[in-house]
């Protein structure tokens, strides 16, 4: 059978997994922002999907309501003003990329994957169509993400995207998500206010 066949179902029943087991900390994080900041509890933003279709990718929101739409917050000039405070221990955890289990089921996304870009992304767009690498269903990590996440330039991260079209297979997932949750716990790659040079 064909890998990304059983990735699929791989995906979706570890996302209602994942989804009923950490149900009290959605219930948790949902009270505090809404304590903290007004505005809705998820953020949606329109995302390049598998062919580079349109679908709206879901976070928990870490931004006030009156922050600049469709840019990256490694490109804001000040993104520190635009982030509540449980938005800042949001995204230092990467939790606010729980909702993304949504997609999941809903098929618009996979585990282990190329980041989905931004709409108005084009320049990494265009290269990742060098590699096949907007032919996948986009991830809620990837191979890129455990290499350098918002350090990376983007011929570099369009090219480690293409590698793992490449390499794809269950283990290299396995490579991929256990990598993630390394990096998560050392809080490796997280840059909100510029881009970083590759060393």
């Amino acid at each position: 059978m064909n890998y990304q066949k059983i990735k699929r179902k791989i995906d979706f029943f570890t996302a209602l997994i994942g989804i009923i087991v950490l149900f009290p900390i959605w219930v948790l994080l949902i009270i505090l922002i809404k304590v903290d900041s007004k505005g809705p509890i998820l953020f949606k933003q329109k995302r390049i999907g598998i062919n580079k279709k349109y679908f709206n990718i879901y976070k928990f929101r870490t931004m006030y309501v009156n922050t600049p739409k469709d840019c990256p917050t490694h490109l804001l000039q000040n993104p520190d003003i635009y982030i509540t405070k449980v938005g800042k221990f949001l995204r230092k955890t990467s939790l606010d990329e729980l909702p993304q289990m949504i997609n999941i089921l809903k098929g618009d996304m996979s585990i282990i994957g190329p980041r989905p870009a931004l709409w108005n992304q084009n320049d990494l767009i265009e290269e990742r169509d060098k590699y096949g690498a907007n032919d996948v269903l986009p991830g809620l990590t990837g191979w890129a993400q455990i290499n350098g996440r918002d350090e990376l330039l983007i011929p570099e991260k369009a090219k480690l995207d293409g590698e793992y079209i490449k390499k794809m297979s269950f283990w290299f997932d396995l490579k991929c998500f256990f990598g993630t949750i390394k990096n998560v716990v050392q809080g490796d790659g997280i840059l909100e206010g510029g881009i970083s040079e590759i060393k």
